[in-house]
């Protein structure tokens, strides 16, 4: 039997560990909208959206963990593109939460109806193309070309989400506009490792801001809980 010589380098055992945390972040922060929503819809939608933050990327970085751990595998490989393709299914039901989530904080205030429409069918196709098997995702090389279009099209969602936030502004002293700027942010992060994180891997170290602005998110629901 081979012997497994595999030594877990410092930097990608602190990758595991802010994992970890982040995963432990979502899951406590979740279950605390639960806990004190008494009832209040726009909390139970922050729980909702928490946990589908969470449950979408430990698909994702749960076998990341074990590969920082214990090296990589055909198995983890697999797992790691099963995890890509539920995570980016996951991160856009997350948009339409927010979407629901703005309608809930800011009730007096109508979303513009074609923006509405544009956010859902965007969503929609997003998650169409992300069932494609022409995705290849759990493959070294990927599909560039479908990469490109699932993610554009998910920039349309984004884009106006961030509109939503950008008009509602600072109404009822909530400073919102926050919203706006971590979605950009992770938005600014997120593209560039999906579409060059294969030929240039040290990109995706712009994942670490992008998860930052996740839990910034997060965080400005609890400001409003607690």
């Amino acid at each position: 039997m081979k012997k497994n010589t595999y030594k877990p380098r410092v930097p990608d055992l602190m990758e595991a560990i802010f994992d970890v945390c982040y995963l432990t972040f979502d899951l406590i922060a979740g279950i605390l909208f639960f806990l004190y929503s008494k009832g209040n819809i726009l909390f139970i939608l922050y729980g909702i959206l928490t946990l589908t933050l969470c449950g979408g990327d430990a698909f994702h970085l749960v076998p990341r963990v074990i590969r920082a751990l214990k090296g990589s595998n055909d198995k983890i490989k697999k797992q790691l593109g099963i995890g890509l393709q539920v995570s980016s299914i996951t991160m856009t039901v997350f948009y339409i939460l927010l979407l629901y989530i703005w309608k809930n904080t800011f009730y007096e205030m109508k979303a513009p109806v074609v923006l509405e429409i544009t956010i859902w069918v965007s969503a929609i196709i997003r998650i169409v193309i992300c069932f494609l098997p022409q995705n290849k995702w759990c493959t070294d090389e990927g599909n560039l070309k479908l990469s490109i279009v699932r993610n554009a099209v998910f920039a349309v969602t984004g884009v106006g989400v961030i509109i939503l936030y950008a008009i509602s502004g600072n109404t009822y002293g909530y400073h919102m506009t926050r919203m706006a700027a971590a979605i950009i942010i992770s938005f600014g992060c997120y593209l560039p490792v999906t579409l060059f994180s294969k030929k240039i891997p040290k990109i995706g170290m712009l994942m670490i801001p992008k998860t930052c602005a996740y839990i910034w998110i997060i965080v400005m629901g609890l400001q409003l809980l607690l």
